[in-house]
């Protein structure tokens, strides 16, 4: 069987469901390729019918939101020490400096930085943990949650799967082409986001550093 028979045999409903598990994993605060997986996913939607858009945004939107809202209670129960925890386990994504953009975030936009937050790869992890750690007033905190996760999920499914409707004759006559594209933009992307952190959390280290205050030195 080939890769596109294959596909169209695959349950619709496992689609759904590792599309809401992986964001939801994902807005708790632990790193997967949550955007990664509903790009894909809506993609898939495109060009097989039994996959139905609507169904897989909403299914998108509930994993966001209800990771995010489990990452607020294990947040606001866990403390410091939980941003400690998650900083020994995944140094990559809850290092100090990585923590110290997220904080500055939040006290900058507040609840803002819940629903800004879900449409930007450093902030997703953060959002939900992190409100529950500084212990934003929930009703806050969901009304910024549903609005972000409903919006995000909903607005990447229906913009790729349009895309992906137009683009279909051309992929299926230049799959190699197309491929080699769609791996270009998505590293060239991810390279961006990389860049735009580390510029982010450079600029943070040295506003730590310009505040903290230097020992003066006096002569014998």
């Amino acid at each position: 069987m080939d890769v596109q028979g294959w596909l169209e045999t695959v349950p619709a409903v496992s689609i759904y469901l590792l599309v809401a598990i992986v964001i939801g994993v994902e807005s708790i605060g632990i790193p997967l390729p949550g955007e990664v997986v509903l790009v894909a996913a809506a993609l898939l939607a495109s060009q097989h019918g039994h996959i139905n858009p609507y169904v897989l945004a909403a299914c998108a939107s509930a994993g966001a939101v209800a990771g995010d809202s489990t990452g607020y209670v294990i947040g606001r129960k866990g403390g410091r020490p939980l941003l400690a925890w998650l900083a020994r386990k995944f140094p990559k994504h809850f290092g100090e400096s990585h923590v110290a953009v997220a904080e500055r975030s939040f006290e900058k936009w507040g609840m803002w930085a819940v629903f800004f937050g879900r449409f930007i790869a450093l902030l997703r992890i953060f959002a939900g943990p992190l409100a529950g750690v500084l212990k934003m007033p929930y009703w806050k905190f969901l009304i910024a949650n549903l609005l972000g996760g409903v919006i995000w999920a909903g607005g990447t499914t229906v913009v790729v799967y349009e895309v992906g409707k137009v683009a279909e004759d051309w992929l299926k006559r230049f799959s190699y082409v197309g491929l080699g594209v769609a791996v270009v933009i998505g590293v060239a992307s991810m390279l961006v986001v990389k860049h735009r952190t580390k510029k982010a959390t450079d600029k943070a280290a040295a506003e730590r550093a310009e505040s903290t205050p230097v020992p003066s030195v006096t002569g014998d």
